[in-house]
């Protein structure tokens, strides 16, 4: 099946509307290490993953690399506040192995926006879930201990951490790569 209609598969759209959003998205192969968003950039596409890895980070006071996202395949990659607020970005976004992304750019998502009300309600929906589970993680880091939030990303994305370096599962879940490897000895022995 066509990877575009996969993405906006639960759209009833009609043959028109779906061949108009298909038009709009250019597939694009990014070379693990590349980098997709890089600081300083504003954001003029959004990507969907066919398949691969992406993580996005960025620096803190000290100048040390903080994950703060991964996408996997059939997900979304965006940089949410410079793709609609239109700034430079402060976080980057690279791909961890490589990466077959579908890309639509800013003004052509405009322009399905306002023409198509079923993908617009897509939009709307996905950034619901995504504001929720931003909410989410963001609870989790203050309220859960470390074990509990590795155990969620492990029932969440699997795959990513089999694909992902340990250092950015680390930093993703706010602990040091000690800490993650003493977990997840701790699991690997309680099953």
């Amino acid at each position: 099946m066509d990877p575009i209609r996969t993405f906006y598969s639960e759209l009833a759209l009609t043959a028109e509307e779906l061949t108009a959003i298909t038009e709009k998205h250019t597939a694009i192969t990014v070379k693990k290490g590349d980098f997709i968003l890089t600081r300083g950039q504003v954001s003029n596409a959004y990507y969907l993953i066919e398949h691969g890895l992406t993580r996005s980070f960025l620096h803190d006071y000290d100048g040390n690399e903080v994950t703060t996202g991964f996408c996997i395949d059939k997900e979304v990659v965006i940089e949410v506040a410079s793709f609609f607020q239109r700034s430079p970005t402060v976080e980057n976004i690279q791909a961890l192995v490589e990466t077959r992304l579908w890309k639509i750019k800013f003004e052509d998502f405009q322009e399905l926006f306002h023409q198509i009300p079923e993908f617009r309600e897509w939009g709307r929906s996905w950034m619901a879930k995504e504001l929720v589970h931003s909410k989410n993680r963001a609870t989790a880091m203050i309220t859960e201990p470390a074990t509990a939030r590795y155990l969620h990303l492990m029932k969440e994305k699997p795959l990513l951490l089999q694909q992902a370096p340990l250092k950015h599962i680390a930093s993703y879940l706010g602990i040091t790569d000690t800490s993650l490897s003493r977990i997840r000895k701790e699991i690997a022995q309680g099953n």
